[in-house]
């Protein structure tokens, strides 16, 4: 592709694509870091899903988000077709130096182009070689190496035509002084005064859990050893259903739960304040690992390699070193299975131990 671009280059706007998963969205944090470290003039822009917004609307290198609302294509073709123009429209007009596209898709290529800015960067993804494609941006950065490298790492390879450098690369997470005020009240309302622990167990797939038995022991231990111990989840109903149930096997009075009540900015405030953050692969772990909160992850058949938690102070516990795992390509998501479940509670106990007597 092109040369990379000459050093002197100093863009007033910038527009990044990325069209993923709240957890997907907290790993572009890095780039958005690092665009506003190289260049601390220009506009910052993100184009995402709209139910991925609470993950960076209170970032404050951003200046705006263009948002895809999913929901478009249920209003018909018509204005569904309205809603796409608009955002095109919408695009253009902020006049872009550079759009950075991290996605995959079609649309995001299409948005790129049409966006007209003179720097149009995008990932040579192997199912994308296409003409029109290559026409859509004017550096592609390959992607050989990327199932070697952490999603971070990847995301931050898009920057290399820029000559910015993954090296240093810090995810974060932001949230509101309000945010914050509303989990002090919750925690209050909840009798919760001194530290506390963070345990999200819940994951909207079930194969990413640990059993229920050995949550409620592990809250148990922690709870007799004097910690008191918040239990956070999602809105959703199945999730809710798996902590009542958690608490339901539960002996110890030590335990709140604030699942289902708090935003995503919330929860970031909440991990925030927590003296260790105890959960499996999900958005929330990725959070505490943002935060520099100490973080103990729990993994299955996911790939470590690209969704570990970024940072220093995590410790990862991972099914397959007790016991065989399927392939992450094999795995059914609809499954009930709970392929946490070979890890041992003891050893969670101890690695949340050395963590809180550090």
């Amino acid at each position: 592709m092109a040369s990379p671009i000459p050093a002197p280059f100093a863009p007033k706007n910038i527009l990044l694509i990325k069209l993923r998963h709240h957890g997907d969205m907290l790993l572009t944090t890095p780039v958005i870091n690092a665009l506003r470290q190289r260049y601390p003039q220009a506009n910052i822009d993100v184009l995402l899903y709209k139910e991925t917004r609470p993950m960076l609307e209170a970032h404050p290198a951003i200046r705006q988000l263009h948002i895809i609302d999913r929901n478009w294509k249920k209003e018909g073709g018509w204005q569904k077709f309205r809603h796409e123009m608009a955002l095109l429209s919408a695009v253009r007009t902020c006049h872009y130096d550079v759009v950075i596209n991290l996605a995959d898709q079609w649309r995001s290529a299409i948005i790129t182009r049409f966006s007209a800015a003179p720097v149009r960067i995008g990932f040579a993804y192997a199912k994308r070689d296409h003409a029109l494609w290559r026409w859509c941006h004017n550096y592609l950065v390959s992607t050989k190496k990327h199932n070697q490298l952490h999603t971070v790492e990847q995301n931050m390879a898009a920057l290399e035509p820029l000559g910015i450098s993954a090296e240093g690369a810090k995810a974060s997470m932001h949230f509101s002084a309000a945010d914050k005020q509303k989990v002090q009240d919750a925690l209050v309302q909840q009798k919760v005064s001194g530290p506390f622990i963070v345990l999200q167990p819940t994951s909207r797939w079930v194969f990413k859990c640990w059993e229920d038995e050995k949550v409620a022991q592990l809250i148990d231990t922690l709870a007799a050893d004097g910690h008191t111990l918040v239990l956070t989840a999602a809105p959703d109903q199945k999730e809710q259903a798996m902590i009542a149930h958690i608490q339901s096997l539960c002996h110890s009075q030590n335990v709140v739960s604030l699942a289902g009540q708090l935003s995503l900015p919330q929860l970031a405030a909440l991990i925030d304040a927590a003296q260790l953050f105890i959960g499996v692969d999900s958005a929330p772990m990725h959070m505490a690992a943002a935060l520099d909160t100490p973080c103990l992850a729990m993994f299955g058949p996911t790939k470590l390699q690209h969704w570990r938690p970024w940072g220093e102070n995590n410790r990862v516990i991972w099914a397959g070193d007790y016991a065989p795992l399927p392939s992450p390509d094999d795995i059914d998501t609809k499954t009930e299975q709970r392929y946490l479940s070979a890890i041992p509670v003891d050893d969670v106990v101890a690695a949340a131990r050395s963590f809180l007597h550090d």
